[in-house]
């Protein structure tokens, strides 16, 4: 029976479809950059000679850099049809349904969703991997043999974003289960407390500690593991500061507003300000990224200005290679981030919309709004994500790397490439807002 209801809630309708390839198609793309990234890692961790601990200290770091924010956006992609999913099921609580099988539809909904984008993006792993073969490390090409995940590796990855989906249902069913009237009538998320803050802005702080003390390290092991803590750590901690962050901007433009687009996008905003931060975290994250990109940039061109020994020109030529390839599979993550995310939040929002059309709103108005509850917390995350990596990184590098024109270069043309990704996915979404406000209620909630 529980099997039954829970295809009966889940099989698209007429204006659903969107809703359920959208976080299949989110999980295959995390798991196909998961095992890209893992099988480049487990090549270069075995790297020939004196040097191999140099080549695994920088995986770690590129490891840091990308995973944490993959696992993110495949949290994301757990919760993107979270809010028709929790409206349904908190129906199924009104009348009458027990604790235990809206436990179950939720969990069977969410684990069958991951499972097939999972599974799919483990085919598109192995589609790939020829491509991803012809990267050049240790002065010849990777080969698509050394960059495949073993199987038992591909299982676990598996595994693992199946997991990371039910565990989001399982906590997402909390407010279901104890206020299914309150998930029925979308009251507002309370505010994020001051603790988290704190935690988040402390934790950056010992990020930057642990960065500054890498050289005191006891050991190889010990440095890879405080140089991975402390990047994957802080880029994890922006959860904590960036929604905080977003809703105390979008506050004081509740107040200040001077239009009734400004006004409607502060308190889309204020609806959720975790929501609009995970609409912007993939840029957040891109700008998080290019400060260290920039500073290894940089280090490169003072390196290339140097007589250097056979073993250095090919490491630096190899750190210059690590550097594009984590730009380049950050961007690929916040390109996805952002279409899934751009269209999940329209087809959330379909019935505030309408409603808004109804009462003679014109379209143009809720597309600027649209562009509001983007534009605002892009700019205030991404230029806190570039300070936080410029506090954690400067204890390593210095002043003077951190502020080279090349460093500052790629930390603003990351900037405006996660603006204008961002951008592009309000333009590629317009016609999706325009046929889900034209769409009839009955239609969109089939």
């Amino acid at each position: 029976m529980i099997a039954r209801l829970t295809w009966m809630l889940a099989r698209p309708g007429r204006a659903g479809l969107g809703l359920t390839l959208l976080p299949i198609i989110a999980f295959a793309v995390v798991t196909t950059l998961l095992l890209t990234v893992i099988g480049g890692a487990q090549t270069l961790w075995n790297a020939p000679g004196d040097i191999r601990f140099i080549y695994q200290l920088l995986t770690v770091v590129a490891l840091a850099l990308l995973v944490v924010p993959l696992l993110s956006l495949g949290g994301a992609a757990a919760r993107l049809a979270a809010r028709r999913r929790d409206d349904r099921l908190a129906t199924l609580r009104l009348l009458g349904a027990s604790t235990a099988t809206v436990s179950a539809v939720a969990v069977l909904e969410s684990g069958a969703l991951a499972l097939a984008g999972a599974l799919a993006g483990g085919v598109l792993s192995l589609a790939v991997a020829p491509l991803v073969g012809l990267i050049p490390f240790l002065g010849h090409p990777l080969g698509a043999l050394n960059v495949l995940v073993a199987p038992w590796g591909i299982v676990a990855v598996v595994a693992g974003v199946v997991a990371v989906a039910i565990a989001s249902a399982v906590l997402g069913l909390r407010k279901v289960v104890l206020s299914p009237l309150g998930v029925r009538m979308r009251t507002d998320a309370p505010r994020q407390g001051w603790i988290a803050v704190v935690i988040g802005v402390l934790g950056i702080a010992g990020a930057s500690f642990l960065s500054s003390a890498l050289g005191a390290a006891g050991s190889v092991v010990v440095m890879i593991v405080m140089a991975g803590a402390a990047f994957a750590g802080a880029l994890a901690l922006m959860n904590l500061i960036g929604p905080w962050l977003i809703g105390v901007v979008a506050r004081r433009r509740v107040r200040s507003a001077s239009t009734p687009a400004k006004l409607l996008a502060a308190r889309a905003i204020l609806e959720s300000p975790k929501a609009a931060w995970r609409q912007v975290s993939a840029s957040a994250t891109a700008s998080f990224v290019a400060v260290f990109a920039g500073t290894g940039a940089s280090l490169l061109n003072i390196m290339n200005g140097e007589d250097l020994r056979d073993q250095d020109a090919l490491l630096a030529v190899d750190i210059r290679t690590g550097v594009i390839v984590t730009v380049v599979g950050t961007f690929l993550m916040v390109a996805c981030a952002v279409g899934v995310t751009q269209a999940a939040t329209i087809l959330d929002r379909i019935e505030v919309n309408r409603s808004l059309g109804h009462l003679g709103t014109p379209l143009s108005v809720i597309e600027r709004a649209r562009l509001g509850t983007v534009v605002v917390p892009l700019l205030t995350t991404s230029i806190t994500a570039a300070v936080a990596a410029v506090v954690v990184v400067l204890p390593l590098a210095g002043l003077a790397l951190v502020l080279a024109p090349l460093s500052v270069g790629m930390i603003v043309v990351a900037l405006l490439a996660g603006v204008g990704l961002v951008l592009l996915g309000l333009l590629a979404t317009r016609p999706l807002q325009a046929r889900a406000l034209s769409t009839e209620p009955a239609a969109a909630s089939a």
